[in-house]
């Protein structure tokens, strides 16, 4: 039987503490997404990838990285802003879901609406925003993407 071997070369390792992972740290599979919650791929890789999570299991840890294209999706960089403002009260995951299933609508007033679905704390979630606390975390994770091979 023959197998194929990917060699991927993250330009900033996963890391337990930093990435948004679901999975267990020994699943012999890793499979790291750099994702723009405006782009229309990735809107359309989103099912797959739930359905790959769902087949493999264990067997699989899934990293999910920011990847906004702003020259081409200007609300993607928001988006991904506010995923990580709700990251900061533990509800990533299930931001990041909503902004996928709802990526036609990633404008200010439905990313805050978003905030109150999941009833984050909104005092914290508007100054996160407002001050854009998270944009250097997005930078990085972008900038990352773009060194990896």
């Amino acid at each position: 039987m023959s197998t194929t071997q990917w060699d991927a070369a993250l330009a900033i390792p996963v890391d337990e503490d930093r990435d948004h992972i679901q999975g267990r740290a020994d699943a012999p599979v890793t499979l790291v997404e750099y994702g723009d919650y405006e782009c229309p791929y990735c809107g359309a890789a989103y099912p797959i990838v739930k359905e790959v999570q769902a087949r493999l299991g264990d067997t699989l840890r899934f990293v999910f990285r920011n990847f906004p294209i702003t020259t081409s999706h200007p609300h993607a960089e928001q988006a991904a802003e506010a995923a990580e403002a709700a990251a900061a009260q533990r509800k990533f995951w299930e931001m990041h879901d909503l902004l996928y299933k709802r990526q036609q609508t990633l404008d200010d007033t439905h990313l805050q609406r978003f905030a109150e679905q999941l009833e984050l704390d909104m005092e914290r979630f508007d100054r996160d925003m407002a001050e854009h606390r998270y944009a250097a975390r997005v930078r990085e994770d972008f900038m990352s993407g773009v060194r990896s091979v």
